[in-house]
């Protein structure tokens, strides 16, 4: 084990690799892809023989960004889906739910 991977040995928490590395992330995507990161991490930390803290800080990072742009916004619409199909068996998805920043209330 190289000693980049020695100083994370001891790690549990996701937050806490982030720290150690010092890679930026959004608490919000790492709440919700923690296992995901995590498991994308070790796959892309794994095609390096012996990481040092570098190469592991951009495995990380890459690992990050990968579900900030992909899967968490997927997952929203996801959420939003389900909460409006309300089991009746249309596909409806408002726009307001996909971009609610730029939505206006209806009826006006």
């Amino acid at each position: 084990m190289t000693g980049a991977l020695e100083q994370l040995a001891g790690l549990s928490a996701a937050e806490e690799f982030f720290e150690a590395l010092d890679v930026p992330f959004d608490p919000a995507v790492v709440a919700v892809n923690r296992l995901h990161i995590m498991k994308r991490f070790g796959e892309y930390a794994a095609a390096h023989s012996e990481p040092d803290r570098d190469t592991l800080r951009d495995c990380l990072a890459r690992a990050h960004e990968d579900f900030v742009h992909s899967d968490a916004r997927r997952e929203k619409v996801f959420a939003v889906f389900r909460q409006h199909t309300d089991g009746a068996g249309r596909a409806f998805i408002p726009l307001e739910a996909l971009s609610p920043s730029q939505s206006t209330p209806r009826g006006e």
